[in-house]
Formats: structure tokens, sequence, C-alpha cells
């Protein structure tokens, strides 16, 4: 007999490629998510700048937050009509070109701003109608660009990818505050409006040197895809979607009107437009901390989310009570990091959840939740600022979401009756995996 010792020793196994670590910054390893999150963060800073300078200027020439409030409203309403057009557009067209086409008219609306309001011709609906405009290409712009996100990164990296995303729109809320403030301060509003003007340069010649080639996933559109149906029958099949969804929007509908509230509180407290940039500031410190936690993450659930929502409803509702602008700005850090911690893990449960060959439609819908809820938001705010003060905007911006998350659970409950089996854990964990595809003939 063969001793064991004599027995040759079996050949050692081939090595396998390890899988990608998984860790918050996994996702610049992309040389194009690179250049993508160059251009934005330039871009979100300008952005930033306007918009501080937009409502101060809105509340210098009407005295009404009710009238920044229509402004909010009239920038985030195109999303209504044109939110499901901007998602089917982002699964059936090249995104890169897309986005360079929007971000060239926004750098010319926000030129045409500088101008009437370096002549001195410039009137409040003239803003308004300029917002408007902006909310047109943001219809389309944003679908797309978050979209375009996933097609630059590996799937593995997709949590880190969105987080990171958000950060950089979180540096520009920093950024872009101080900025204006200064600007407001020195030499009047118009000046910010030509720096997100001229800052739109920076995102063109980044998205003219990405490179198509390196996508590592992306998938041409073919007519099957432009043909199927998709979207809004995906949303109502499945709960890991739309209940998401709801969640967000519900928040929205206050919490996107936040800006309203800190313009009408830093006129009543006579802080100025400097205290109003300083709130704005550290509202984005907060969120740029949820946006670096959020970005460790590699699943989401929908218990997470809910009690994330609690969350964010009780730092609202404790902001309303603090009593001075420095107290009010500690809680408003709160407030910005639960915000980002919310909304990033939304943003990435949908577009995981949806799969590649629906990604666009479903985030066009999100965004049209979104939005559209906000738009509704911001009138609203802006009244109650006006007549029951800022304290009550903030504490309503508490209250209303925390209903909402409690009727959200008691349907869930419903849902689970003793005659349904409950589903499995995993049909309420989303992963950094992509979802099953849907069974219709297209791909995307």
């Amino acid at each position: 007999m063969t001793r064991a010792a004599d027995r040759p020793e079996p050949p050692a196994p081939l090595p396998t490629p390890s899988a990608p670590r998984r860790t918050r910054l996994a996702a610049l390893r992309s040389r194009n998510f690179r250049l993508l999150l160059l251009g934005q963060t330039v871009a979100t800073t300008g952005m930033w700048a306007q918009r501080i300078a937009q409502d101060w200027l809105v509340l210098s020439l009407t005295g009404d937050a009710t009238a920044v409030g229509i402004t909010t409203a009239l920038q985030l309403a195109p999303m209504l009509v044109f939110g499901l057009a901007g998602g089917w557009i982002a699964d059936h067209y090249p995104k890169r070109r897309v986005l360079q086409a929007t971000q060239a008219a926004t750098a010319t609306l926000a030129a045409i701003l500088a101008v009437l309001t370096l002549t001195d011709h410039v009137a409040a609906w003239h803003i308004q109608l300029l917002a408007a405009g902006l909310g047109l290409i943001a219809a389309i712009d944003q679908p797309v660009r978050m979209a375009f996100v996933t097609d630059l990164v590996e799937r593995d990296h997709l949590y880190s990818a969105i987080s990171l995303n958000s950060s950089t729109f979180q540096l520009g809320a920093l950024a872009g505050p101080a900025v204006s403030g200064a600007l407001i301060s020195a030499a009047g509003p118009g000046w910010a409006f030509a720096l997100n003007a001229a800052s739109y340069i920076v995102p063109l010649i980044a998205f003219g040197c990405i490179d198509p080639r390196r996508f590592p996933h992306s998938r041409p559109a073919t007519r099957a895809a432009a043909l199927a149906p998709g979207g809004m029958r995906t949303l109502v099949r499945r709960p890991e979607i739309w209940r998401p969804i709801a969640l967000a929007g519900a928040f929205s509908m206050f919490t996107s009107s936040l800006p309203v509230t800190l313009t009408a509180y830093a006129h009543t407290t006579g802080i100025g437009p400097s205290g109003y940039a300083l709130l704005t500031f550290v509202v984005a410190v907060g969120a740029l901390l949820g946006a670096l936690i959020a970005a460790g993450r590699t699943r989401t659930t929908l218990r997470g989310l809910t009690w994330t929502g609690c969350a964010l409803a009780g730092m609202y509702l404790v902001a309303s009570a603090m009593p001075v602008p420095w107290s009010l700005a500690c809680a408003l850090v709160g407030v910005g990091m639960v915000t980002t911690l919310l909304f990033t893990a939304v943003n990435a449960t949908v577009q995981v959840a949806a799969g590649p060959a629906l990604r666009g439609r479903v985030v066009g819908i999100y965004l049209l939740v979104f939005f559209g809820c906000g738009a509704v938001g911001g009138p609203l705010i802006g009244a109650i600022d006006q007549h029951l003060g800022p304290r009550m905007g903030l504490a309503l911006a508490g209250v209303v979401p925390a209903v909402a998350l409690v009727l959200l659970s008691v349907s869930r409950l419903v849902r689970r009756s003793p005659a349904t089996p409950l589903p499995e854990p995993s049909r309420h964990a989303y992963t950094a995996h992509p979802a099953p595809a849907p069974r219709t003939p297209h791909t995307g």
C-alpha cells in the first residue's frame, strides 16, 4: 500500500480574484466618476450661491416670505410635468450628451438673471420666470444625472458612488452660502448669479473628458426598450420601491422648503443675509457628515428607513424649540445630517431595486414625487412662516411627516394580515446588488 506520506499532494487551487472592497471611497477608483464629481462640486457651489442670492433678492423686493415660497415652488413644479420624461430620456439617450446640453442651458439662464440684476432691471417676476426655466431644465437633468452615476462605477461600488455624489452636493452647499453671503454683502446678489453662470464651464469640460469606452456596464438603448412599458407599473407592483418613495415625498413636502423658513427666520430676527448664509452653512456641515456616514453602508432596510425618518422628524421639533440663533444652528447640524442619511438611503434603495433596465424611469418617478411634494409644500411653508412664524414652519416639518410615517407603518401592518404569509426578511433588505430583471421584453 502507498503510504500517505508518499502520496502526491493535490494541486493548489487557482487563485480567484477577490471581491472589491466596499469602502467609502471605492467609487473613486473610476476616472470617469472622479471627473463627474469635480464638475458637480463646482457647479453645485455656484448653484447654492445663486439659491441663497435668489431667495434673499425676492424677499428684499417683495418683503413677503410667501413670494419666496412661490419662487421655490415654480422651480420645483416642472418636475411634476416632465420628471417622467426625464427618466425616459435617461433610459434611451446618451446621458453624457444630455447633461452637456442641460449644463449649457442652466448657465445661460443664470447669466440672464445676472445681467438683469447688475443693470438694476430685475423684478420679482423675472426671478420667478427664470426659476421656472431652471426647474424645467432640472426635470431633465436630475434623472439623467442620477442614472449616469450608476453607469460610471462597478456594481459593488453603487452605494459608495451614490453617497459620494450626495457629498459633493453638500460640499457645494458648504461653500456656496459662504461665497454668496460675502458677495451679497460686498457687491450685491447679481455677482452671485454671475458666479453661478461661470461655474458651469468646469462641468462642461469634465463631461467632455469622460470616456464612454470605460463605462463598466451601461447598455445602449434599443427600440424594444423604448416601446416597452416600465416605471409606473414596476412601482405599483413592488413595495420595496414605492414605500421608500412615499416616505421621501412625505418629508420633501416640508423639508425641501427649509431655505424658505431660514430666510424668514433671518429676516424676522435681524441677523441678515450673513446670518442666513451661516444657518445654511451649518445645515450643509451636518449633511456632509451624513453623506460620509451613508457612504459606508452596504444595505438598507425598510425598518431602518422608518427609524431614520422618526429621527429627522424629532430633529425638526428640536430645532423649532431653539430660542436663539446659535442654539438653532446647533440643532440644524443634526437636521442636515439625518436628512442626508434618509434621502441617500431612499435614493440607493430605489435605484438598486429598480435594476439597470428601468432605473432612469423609476428615478424619474422618485424625483417627480420628491420635487412635486416640495412644490406643493413651498407656498404652504412660506405662508406659515409669514403668518405664524418660522418656528411653526419648523415644527410642522416635524409633525406632519411623523404622521405620514405612522400611516405608512399602519398600511404595512394591514397588508400583513394573518391570512397572508409574512414575507421573508430578505424581501425587505436591499443590498448593493441589482434587482432581478423585470419581465419585459426590453433591455433598457
